[in-house]
């Protein structure tokens, strides 16, 4: 966290400048894990690791870990899932509903300090909660996190991630990344109702410069990328498009996901797109039940 002198002696925290935006791990939810999985190995040829289930009666999950120590989790609800807890699971609607990406978080080593930070920049952010889970090989798992800004957590903004137990038990089940075909998550794609609004929220809560601005006619959307940062906020083209009613249904939230891969072959049937002068092949959302993006590694 950056630190703004104001007085001689005095030291007041500011919010996470953009350096600091390091993603811990981006979510996607729908009710059968299992399924999810399948899917995700058939239009990537990368397997996952399954997780265990949640400590909240509700949700299990397995993940797919990159060098970066970023991982990509696939959530589902458990075979027993208490309904009550479900229905009070704060992505209740994308787990019943298989809404696909629903949410990310920033990994920081002070989570106090960010609260602060976060807090005199003018943005709302909760009090610490514990969490965690069990794996499979019996190691328990305890972490906090944080709520920042409105919505569900993880939505508009990230939420704020620290671990109680070391994070690699929590990252890599196996002692090391899942893969090194992907090297880790290059962009989360908000998905927005205002853009204009949006953007002026996360430049106020990161201390961000005004972004690049793009329009995708394939994708439907307007863009706005925030150069130095995993961050791209997207409105959809008219009322009618796949990303306006997605944003009408489950409000400002991750849309997509964009990972940095280090190979070119594919078994999905890919579409290749640009945004901001970097090439995105992007997988059969079809098939893989959400939108999966790739950004080639530059030969």
């Amino acid at each position: 966290m950056r630190l703004l002198r104001s007085l001689p002696g005095l030291v007041l925290p500011t919010a996470l400048v953009a350096a600091n935006l390091n993603i811990d791990h981006v979510t996607v939810a729908g009710r059968k894990l299992d399924e999810m999985r399948k899917a995700f190995t058939a239009a990537t040829s990368v397997p996952t690791e399954y997780g265990g289930p949640h400590s909240n009666h509700a949700t299990e999950m397995a993940l797919v870990s990159f060098p970066d120590g970023s991982y990509l989790e696939l959530m589902g609800l458990q075979p027993k899932a208490d309904p009550v807890a479900v229905s009070m699971h704060v992505w209740s609607g994308f787990l019943e509903h298989d809404g696909g990406p629903c949410a990310f978080a920033l990994r920081v080593s002070n989570i106090g300090a960010e609260i602060r930070g976060l807090k005199a920049a003018g943005i709302t952010a909760g009090m610490p909660e514990d969490s965690g889970r069990t794996r499979p090989d019996g190691v328990k798992l305890v972490w906090q996190t944080v709520n920042v800004g409105p919505g569900n957590r993880g939505s508009l903004f990230p939420f704020l991630i620290s671990d109680r137990t070391p994070r690699e038990y929590r990252a890599y089940p196996a002692g090391k990344p899942t893969t090194d075909r992907f090297r880790g998550v290059a962009e989360v794609v908000i998905g927005v109702h205002d853009i204009e609004a949006a953007v002026a929220q996360y430049r106020k809560a990161f201390q961000l410069p005004a972004p690049s601005r793009q329009e995708d006619v394939k994708f439907g959307a307007s863009l706005a990328w925030f150069e130095g940062t995993p961050i791209v906020l997207a409105q959809g083209l008219g009322s009618e498009s796949w990303l306006s009613r997605r944003v009408h249904e489950y409000g400002d939230a991750p849309c997509a996901f964009v990972l940095k891969s280090n190979s070119g072959g594919l078994n999905a049937r890919p579409t290749l797109g640009t945004w901001f002068g970097k090439q995105v092949v992007w997988m059969d959302a079809a098939a893989l039940g959400w939108r999966l993006g790739l950004e080639p590694a530059k030969p």
